[in-house]
């Protein structure tokens, strides 16, 4: 679909006098540098884009040529005025986007402008600089709104008085201004579905009412506390976002809602029902003084008790990462059995324990990582627990061991990360079997599997086994490649992805050639003094070799079938030889492949660090000497010593040929007749 309608757009596409784009009857004027609205454009234009120009002032008679217009972007100008005739030929007008401009300087008879458009729907204001009355006034007449953005304005302050005629509007954007009070602004909004309300200085939002609302965002405000009205009404309340607030306790949310998405990341969020040091706050209460106008009302809450009253049946995702939990309230997830999604990350979790009470049957998605969890509990009886878990986090805790059998339960696993954690994979050699350990053998679900920063002295017998791993990460693993590596076997028909980063691999320690189903490596930070031979015949389409000892890459790398494999090729950080460099030059002309940290990688010559593909001339001439014939170098350096001693040799010889001879007749006597 997407390829015919880019043909038949491709087709329509003309260029106007004024330099606009005609796509259709979408006229696109985008940064031409127009002080106005062009007059010599098609007459049945219904969108027309003028953003990134320098427009200052819409007249009267500026879109009196374009009557079917009803989209205006207008986007980026230096707008400042829209005289109050300047729509009135636009009456379809439905799309208005006036969004950093200078609107602020003539709001009044921009408002006049913008009531005579009845069939108005969305219309955005972001970016002008604009305060809460000027909106109101901007605003004032237009009831056909839907779909209102005045962000990243100056707004303060809301109260009843600034959408009051809005009554058609269904989403209302406020984020990224200086609201530090709203009293009573959206209860005449009586359609309104998607209201957000981010990064402004709201210190809490009390007394939360608008139970036909969908969508609420108002995140990255400063609120310290969420409570909604006390209510049996059913709030339409589908997505709640109070993340990177200052919230201290779990807000108090309606008691029955839609609510499938609640977010409450980066704040300091904690429940007081079981502190650390054992005492508990369990039946203490907290005061409410809500003063409304001239009166005070004072409302005591129980937080455990408020807690239990909401409804959260049909939550499906809940993000309580980066805050100061300790640990969870009894029952806390039984209220949630339609959980897919928890994340608990950077908290201060010290256990967490699972069982048949809280079976979280829904829940494919667990991440407890960034705690000090010591220990993982699991209660076992005849019932699953996490029956439909796919991705389990614990990385970076503190834990040794998980519960026995834990994977019998979790029979559709795909993903574990236990890096950063002390744990030994089962079985253990010899005396060591009485040590806790992690038995992952024959989960067949298993694909990605992380142990990075373990501390593993070694994989022995066969901890693998009967699993489908395709993605394993032993990385910042010093020793792990100390003992038997028969391991590897086990995966040679599944691992795709492997990564042994900073493991001391030297060499000659592992045998790749039987890893045929390998497609990413990972060796970097290592100790590879020599490019290990056994790499030459796998079709890996990435390695990593970044951060090693090698003076150079194999000369023919580039015609073996992993040079014409390879599609990602990481070589920086390596004592490169500059005279030894054909490699180098061969994988420039490898077709497909991509050397990303090609700028990075250096030579060395002598105490100097080059770049390969900037060699001077000098070091040019030095490296031919260095890499000539060495057959051809002996015979010239040979040659002249054999023509001086041969030489030397005749000399002497014609010097004493005469007294050879008489030394000769001498001692043999009498010369024989002829």
């Amino acid at each position: 679909l997407a390829v015919g309608w880019g043909s038949g757009m491709d087709a329509a596409r003309a260029t106007s006098p004024g330099g606009c784009e005609l796509v259709q009857s979408i006229m696109d004027c985008t940064g031409r540098w127009l002080s106005s609205i062009p007059g010599n454009l098609r007459g049945d234009t219904e969108e027309l884009f003028l953003d990134d120009n320098t427009i200052q002032v819409l007249g009267n008679a500026s879109l009196l040529l374009y009557p079917q217009l009803w989209h205006l972007s207008l986007t980026r100008n230096r707008l400042e005025l829209i005289e109050p005739g300047a729509f009135l030929i636009s009456q379809g007008l439905e799309v208005l986007s006036l969004t950093d401009n200078l609107l602020f300087t003539n709001y009044s008879l921009t408002a006049a402008a913008l009531s005579a458009l009845p069939a108005l729907r969305t219309l955005d204001l972001a970016g002008n600089q604009l305060r809460e009355d000027m909106v109101s006034i901007l605003v004032s007449n237009l009831s056909s709104l839907e779909s209102l953005s005045v962000a990243r304005n100056v707004i303060m302050r809301l109260d009843s008085s600034i959408f009051t005629n809005l009554t058609q509007l269904l989403e209302l954007n406020l984020e990224k201004n200086y609201i530090f009070e709203i009293d009573n602004a959206f209860e005449g909004l009586q359609r309104l579905q998607r209201l957000n309300i981010a990064y402004n200085y709201l210190p809490c939002l009390v007394g939360f009412g608008l139970t036909q609302l969908r969508v609420l965002n108002a995140s990255n405000n400063v609120i310290e506390w969420f409570m909604t009205l006390q209510s049996d009404d059913l709030f339409e309340l589908e997505v709640l976002d109070l993340s990177h607030n200052q919230l201290l306790f779990f807000p108090v949310l309606p008691q029955q809602s839609k609510l499938h998405s609640l977010l409450l990341q980066d704040n300091r969020m904690s429940f007081y029902q079981r502190l650390p040091n054992g005492t508990s706050l369990a039946n203490v209460t907290v005061q409410f003084l809500i003063i409304d106008g001239n009166s005070t009302n004072i409302t005591t809450v129980r937080l455990w008790d408020e807690l239990c009253h909401s409804n959260l049946s049909s939550l499906h995702l809940l993000d309580m990462s980066q805050n100061q939990v300790w640990g969870l309230p009894d029952d806390f997830l039984a209220q949630m059995p339609s959980l897919t999604h928890l994340k608990l990350n950077q908290n201060c979790l010290e256990a967490f324990h699972l069982s048949e009470e809280d079976p979280l049957a829904m829940l494919t998605d667990l991440d407890l990582s960034q705690n000090q969890l010591v220990e993982l509990g699991m209660k076992v009886g005849t019932g699953d627990i996490l029956p439909n878990l796919q991705l389990f986090n614990l990385s970076t805790n503190r834990l040794q061991a998980l519960p026995p059998g834990i994977f019998t339960h979790t029979r559709k696993i795909t993903t574990l990360d236990l890096s950063h954690n002390r744990v030994d994979l089962c079985p253990q050699p010899g005396e060591a079997e009485s040590l806790p350990c992690v038995d992952i053998r024959g989960v067949e679900t298993l694909t990605h599997l992380s142990l990075a920063g373990c501390g593993l002295q070694g994989l022995s017998s066969h901890p693998f086994q009967g699993t489908s791993l395709m993605h394993l990460d032993l990385s910042d693993n010093h020793q792990v490649l100390s003992g038997d590596l028969g391991w590897l076997q086990d995966l040679v028909l599944t691992l795709q992805v492997l990564s042994l980063r900073n493991t001391s691999l030297s060499s000659t320690t592992v045998d790749f050639s039987a890893l045929n189903s390998l497609v990413r490596l990972d060796l970097s930070g290592n100790s590879l003094s020599v490019f290990p031979s056994s790499l030459g015949t796998l079709r890996l389409r990435s390695l990593d070799l970044r951060d090693n000892c090698l003076p150079a890459l194999p000369p023919d790398l580039a015609q073996a079938p992993l040079g014409r494999s390879l599609r990602e090729l990481y070589v920086s950080r390596n004592p490169y030889n500059c005279c030894m460099l054909g490699w180098w030059d061969a994988l420039q002309q490898v077709e497909g492949l991509c050397v990303p940290d090609g700028q990075e990688v250096t030579c060395s010559h002598g105490s100097r660090a080059l770049s390969p593909g900037a060699l001077p001339e000098p070091v040019l001439q030095s490296c031919r000497w260095q890499t000539a014939d060495l057959v051809l170098l002996y015979l010239v350096l040979a040659l002249p010593t054999c023509l001086t001693l041969l030489v030397a040799f005749v000399v002497v010889f014609l010097m004493l040929k005469e007294k050879l001879l008489k030394m000769v007749k001498t001692r043999c006597g009498v010369s024989s007749p002829y």
